[in-house]
């Protein structure tokens, strides 16, 4: 019972890991589209290009932590089926 425990914790921190990312990427770009467009006087166009480069590397953020989640989830498996041997 432990481990399914301690599994659901990873789980869950890896979940909120991967949305906290992705809004943080979108809320920046959103922020710096609007700062430059103040700045420049050119709105719209600097907060939608910017709110689409913060949308492209939230998703790139959620690749790389999914990546990385099925690299240790592959690797904690290895281990069990070795110790298992």
């Amino acid at each position: 019972m432990g481990e399914d425990r301690r599994q659901l914790i990873r789980s869950l921190g890896f979940l909120s890991s991967v949305g906290i990312s992705l809004v943080a990427a979108c809320l920046i770009g959103l922020a710096l589209g609007h700062y430059l467009d103040k700045w420049l006087d050119t709105t719209p166009w600097m907060t939608l290009t910017w709110l689409g480069i913060g949308i492209i590397a939230g998703f790139r953020n959620v690749y790389i932590l999914t990546q990385r989640e099925l690299r240790r989830q592959k690797q904690g498996e290895d281990d069990q089926d070795n110790d298992e041997s």
